[in-house]
């Protein structure tokens, strides 16, 4: 397109184009559907373009006034579109509502005008109004789609000022479809949706619970439980039912693993994970999360197994796409597929590096070509030379790469800092820090890093200093919360209230891993040696990282439970046998694996 056009214009140059004389190609014209000329004449594409030129230099009014004749000219839908979009961005709410009910008007079976009013209606808090257009939507729309529509109706009140008002609404709507057994279903769910909306999870774990009863195997109980685990944990009964009836529900594992990962529980995401890629093997993003799983736990020969999967299929789809002319749509999944081979090709390096072969990670470095990565690949770069004992040449790699993006000084700050983590270089990495937050005072995340590095150099006052800073800054940082609890736990000082906070940090990120660890630990600095025991083996088995076996296998080998505790010590070392907390803890307790 000319680079002259607005870019709202593009739906009214397509039209100019055939009223301009555009022809197919003569090896096509054979085969070409009869041409059904456009209403749009020259004349008024002139008028339009003029009206798209306006609004670009900010005359809206003008511009909504010449779409919307147009569209009441012509019954375009486009046109109706582009009018109401004009409204809106102009937030002149009562005109672009206008413009829909003339959209509707002018084609009555349109299911984006009734989308459209319901959108409007519902955000000028007009709720009564949306039940007709509702309604209407769903008559309008086909059978195979009726269901998903209906189990997504509250997510139009998602923004509605009175949930539970939109709630009721929702059931007022659906009630005729309620005794249907082909929309019964999806009727609870959505039921059940809009009253977790409304803030009612016991209403709505209760709609969950009567949906799958109803049909164990439908997907949408089980996506509705997946959204109140948040809220009750007790959900998730439901979700492993629906798999147990649905072993073949991709869609609800791979979401489920998605919600297992943001809950830390890595080695539960991964058995649904490894379902789904032997469900579908040609599942592409199942096989790069799964390899980020792999290698967050430390499995680098699966990790790269699971990643290089992903590269043939990534691949192979972009060889087999067609070769047609470039639209949006195409453009985003080819730019979706070409981030997802840079982050592959990033962790395939970084599994290398830990299986400690130093030129296959810089051949995997070497695949990417995206100047948004520059400091993620020279980050991992450094690591391989600072393990060769090049750190100042590591160093200076990192900080030469060009800042293009406000946040890149901050990033190569942080990958700095993690290089002279990796290296135990404390004080350089505390120095890098305090230039950083110089330069960003209330940047809780610096100041956190800055906290755990003042922990390293024993610098006690100033860590808890620091984290109460970050507490101070966001309420609500949970891994401050946890940090001071434990670090407070692990020097046997302040024990109740080190306490206090670990709870406040499970409060705030409810069956976190390392949180649940140290609410074990710190049971266990106040004598609870039961009690410690029942956290850090729940905290294990959701996690299985060397420091959290480090702590259970402790508490197992003074409470006379020797041999689990060897059995924990030695699959942790076989994990990470550098893991400082774990060597400390052999160490002091004088055992030999």
């Amino acid at each position: 397109m000319p680079a002259g056009f607005p870019q709202g214009a593009r739906a009214l140059a397509l039209a100019a184009a055939v009223l301009m004389g555009a022809q197919l190609p003569a090896a096509h014209a054979a085969d070409a559907a009869p041409v059904t000329n456009s209403e749009l004449d020259a004349p008024l594409f002139y008028q339009l373009l003029i009206g798209e030129i306006g609004l670009r230099e900010g005359d809206a009014g003008t511009a909504y006034q010449v779409m919307l004749a147009a569209a009441n000219r012509t019954k375009e839908e486009a046109l109706f579109q582009r009018a109401t979009e004009i409204a809106l961005q102009a937030r002149a709410g009562e005109q672009a509502l206008q413009a829909v009910q003339a959209w509707r008007k002018a084609v009555p079976a349109s299911l984006d005008a009734q989308r459209y009013l319901v959108q409007l209606l519902a955000a000028l808090n007009r709720l009564p109004e949306t039940v007709e257009p509702l309604r209407a939507m769903i008559e309008l729309t086909p059978a195979a789609g009726r269901n998903a529509l209906i189990a997504n109706l509250p997510r139009f009140f998602a923004r509605s000022p009175d949930r539970r008002a939109a709630a009721q609404l929702v059931e007022d709507v659906l009630r005729p479809y309620a005794g249907s057994p082909d929309t019964r279903v999806a009727v609870t769910v959505a039921q059940g949706r809009a009253w977790l909306g409304a803030g009612d999870v016991p209403r709505a774990q209760q709609l969950a619970r009567e949906a799958h009863a109803l049909d164990p195997a439908s997907e949408g109980p089980a996506l509705l439980a997946l959204e109140l685990m948040d809220e009750d944990p007790t959900a998730e009964s439901l979700v492993t039912a629906h798999l147990q009836a649905a072993p073949a529900s991709n869609a609800v594992r791979s979401l489920y693993a998605r919600v297992l990962i943001g809950s830390q529980r890595y080695a539960d995401a991964q058995a649904q994970l490894e379902a789904v890629t032997a469900n579908a093997p040609d599942t592409a993003s199942a096989w790069l999360t799964l390899g980020a799983l792999h290698l967050e736990m430390r499995h680098p020969a699966q990790a790269t197994q699971a990643l290089q999967r992903y590269v043939e299929l990534a691949q192979a789809q972009e060889g087999a796409a067609p070769a047609e002319a470039e639209s949006p749509a195409r453009t985003a999944l080819a730019a979706a597929r070409e981030q997802g081979l840079t982050q592959a090709w990033l962790m395939l390096a970084q599994a290398a590096e830990q299986q400690h072969d130093d030129a296959a990670a810089e051949a995997w470095l070497a695949k990417i070509d995206d100047a948004s990565q520059a400091i993620q690949v020279q980050a991992r770069r450094a690591s391989l030379m600072a393990r060769k004992g090049q750190l100042e040449e590591a160093r200076a790699l990192i900080r030469k790469v060009p800042e293009r993006r406000p946040g890149d000084a901050r990033t190569k700050a942080l990958a700095e800092v993690g290089l002279l983590r990796q290296m135990k270089q404390w004080q350089a990495a505390y120095d890098v820090l305090a230039t950083a937050v110089e330069r960003s005072p209330d940047d809780a995340d610096l100041l956190y890093e800055q906290s755990m590095v003042a922990e390293k150099l024993d610098r006690i006052d100033e860590m808890e200093r620091l984290l109460r800073r970050v507490i101070e800054l966001e309420p609500d940082h949970f891994h401050a919360h946890n940090a001071l609890g434990y670090s407070l736990a692990d020097r046997n000082m302040r024990l109740p209230e080190a306490k206090a906070l670990i709870l406040r940090a499970l409060e705030l990120s409810p069956g976190e891993p390392f949180i649940t660890d140290s609410l074990g630990w710190v049971e266990y600095r106040m004598g609870n040696k039961e009690e410690a025991l029942r956290h850090l083996r729940d905290a294990y088995r959701s996690r299985p990282d060397p420091e959290i076996a480090a702590h259970l296998g402790e508490v197992l080998w003074v409470s006379g439970q020797q041999d689990e505790a060897r059995r924990v010590w030695r699959d942790a070392r076989g994990r990470d046998a550098t893991n400082d907390v774990l060597r400390e803890t052999l160490a002091r307790l004088r055992v030999e694996l």
